[in-house]
């Protein structure tokens, strides 16, 4: 029995983790982790992580950046893997993600859906195919509340990529304050907000006389949770201190 802590667990997706997890024969929550510690669920919700001194294999976070010391914290004091699905993080930040994995396995993801991280090797497929013949375009759409633009997914594609790409990219958030034609080592990035939209990501490959477009669109969050979940399977049996990410659980598929 995998025992879970749900990190942001009275937020938008620590409630669509809850509901999915509880349907999981396999799968415990044992903890949630919320500033709001209204108990929603069956398990305790704790402010601060240092409060719950009970046992647990994986933490999910699907929090907000404010809280990654405390978690980092208590997951290196308590050995316990953790999966950061929260975006937004700053370059101090990662450098403290960098830091912990050293301590303990650490997978993050700027997004959880394995459709995404599929999306992202044909992306790199493309590109290493495509070269300086085409140039590329990334567009994000997202529901009117999300806080960070462009998303994480946007930039997780982007650097997919740049990764495959012949030249050393240069991203383009907006081209207002641009008087000049397209440079050719630059990946647009946009970002689109309004409405009630999950989420959706086009790359767009635009060269002489032809265009090609890969474009993935979420229609619920649970793809989302269910994402994390499997994530939280493959660390379960991950001892190994190290950064992991959704292309280590895709090489179990």
């Amino acid at each position: 029995m995998l025992r879970l802590i749900i990190s942001g667990c009275n937020g938008h997706m620590g409630r669509v983790v809850t509901d999915l997890a509880s349907r999981d024969p396999d799968i415990d929550i044992v903890a949630g982790f919320d500033i709001n510690t209204q108990k929603l669920g069956s398990y305790p919700v704790y402010s601060d992580p240092m409060e719950f001194g009970g046992s647990a294999d994986v933490i999910v976070d699907f929090s907000h950046p404010s809280a990654l010391d405390g978690l980092l914290r208590y997951a290196t004091a308590r050995k316990i893997a953790v999966i950061l699905c929260t975006t937004g993080y700053s370059s101090e930040q990662l450098e403290q993600i960098r830091a912990a994995s050293e301590k303990i396995p650490v997978f993050r993801s700027g997004n959880m859906s394995l459709g995404i991280n599929l999306m992202m090797d044909l992306i790199r497929r493309a590109c290493a195919v495509l070269g300086d013949r085409f140039d590329v375009e990334i567009v994000e759409r997202h529901h009117r509340r999300k806080i960070d633009a462009p998303s994480g997914t946007a930039l997780m594609l982007a650097e997919a990529a740049a990764s495959a790409l012949p030249y050393e990219a240069k991203y383009v958030y907006e081209r207002e304050s641009v008087r000049q034609p397209r440079g050719k080592n630059e990946i647009g990035i946009s970002a689109v907000r309004g409405g009630t939209i999950v989420g959706e990501h086009e790359i767009i490959f635009a060269g002489l006389d032809e265009v090609i477009e890969i474009k993935h669109t979420a229609l619920s969050r649970d793809i989302f949770a269910a994402g994390a979940i499997r994530a939280a399977k493959f660390m379960a049996k991950t001892k190994q201190p190290g950064l992991y990410t959704m292309s280590d659980v895709l090489r179990e598929v």
